[in-house]
């Protein structure tokens, strides 16, 4: 081929075999013995690879002669990702929530479609979306200035409503948020593992944070206004199951969390727990994962930003090359807990 190619050839006929929803709408599948080009999750039955060639978008491949499939309709493709992001502009812009039927209309889809197609695209549906980005702005305005200004100035049409998704959002209430997470309670423990000394700390909710090397004071620095205490009952309990997630990763996935991110960054952790055990993804296929196959680095960067490391399994996360790529806690314990879920000790 004479173009140039995005990814290697070895992965783009890995993504087509495998019918790997995360490359539709950034490869494009011609076969030259129809003239037709796919989209990679096309149904049609797979050609000899001889027969295949890959291009970047449809209009390379339609420059090169193709035409579209009839079945798979690749070029719907980039028109319902423009859709999502004009869906994502028109919730940021809106002032009060904008419902989905608003939504869909405003982008020329029926609402049920269109609900399928914004999660799949983004990893929440249209309301989670705005929820995270009304708690968002919350959280910058309650750092500002007062707590009901605060929720209104995030697009809450009452304070009752803030108050009712505060607590799942935050993790605490808002005027405890402002005060900087004074009077919640963190218990700590350091646990032994067989990959070294594990921080392990929860709130009443779940698990805020998982750390190698870490200690109580970086807990501290992390959460200076929350009470923080040694042990506990419950506690322990909850750290025996972290622990035999860092022996055995990957068996236990109902392990409570209180963590909060952006929407991006909670879009990048629910498609790394997605992720089965013992197989890695890049992060320019997170990135297409969750409907943003341009933003490579913050995929990344969603990755450091996470709390609970090995509970959200960033490890599984490799440069586009295959390297190993960078990890927090080093690479040597990325490559333990990656041979630990296939099965290697």
């Amino acid at each position: 081929m004479t173009h140039e190619l995005l990814l290697s050839e070895d992965a783009a006929w890995a993504a087509f075999e495998a019918r790997d929803r995360a490359f539709d709408g950034r490869l494009i599948v011609a076969v030259t013995t129809t003239r037709i080009y796919c989209k990679p999750t096309c149904p049609a039955r797979r050609p000899k690879r001889e027969h295949v060639e890959f291009y970047n978008d449809a209009d390379a491949a339609r420059a090169a002669g193709y035409r579209a499939c009839l079945r798979c309709k690749p070029d719907e493709v980039g028109r319902d990702r423009i859709a999502v992001a004009r869906a994502v502009a028109l919730i940021e812009a809106a002032e009060e929530s904008v419902s989905l039927d608003e939504i869909a209309s405003a982008v020329g889809y029926a609402p049920h479609h269109f609900h399928r197609l914004f999660k799949r695209a983004t990893g929440v549906t249209p309301a989670a979306y705005a929820r995270s980005l009304k708690a968002k702005r919350a959280a910058a305005a309650l750092d500002e200035g007062s707590v009901t200004e605060a929720i209104y100035e995030a697009g809450y049409s009452a304070p009752s409503r803030f108050y009712e998704t505060a607590n799942a959002r935050l993790g605490m209430s808002p005027s405890v948020w402002k005060r900087g997470g004074a009077g919640v309670t963190i218990r700590w423990t350091i646990a032994e593992t067989s990959l070294g000394p594990l921080l392990i700390a929860a709130t009443d909710k779940g698990l805020c944070r998982v750390a190698f090397d870490e200690t109580a004071l970086g807990l501290a620095t992390r959460f200076p206004a929350a009470e923080i205490v040694q042990g506990g009952t419950a506690l322990s309990a909850l750290a025996a199951r972290v622990v035999a997630e860092v022996e055995s990763p990957g068996r236990d996935t109902d392990l409570p969390l209180d963590v909060q991110g952006t929407a991006f960054q909670e879009a990048v952790w629910q498609a790394l727990r997605a992720i089965p055990p013992g197989e890695t993804r890049s992060y320019a296929q997170l990135a297409a994962a969750v409907g943003s196959p341009g933003a490579v680095r913050a995929a990344g960067t969603a990755c450091g930003a996470n709390h609970v490391p090995v509970i959200i399994p960033c490890h599984r996360a490799l440069r586009s090359d295959g390297s190993m790529g960078g990890y927090a806690y080093g690479v040597d314990r990325k490559q333990a807990l990656l041979r630990r879920e296939g099965g290697d000790a």
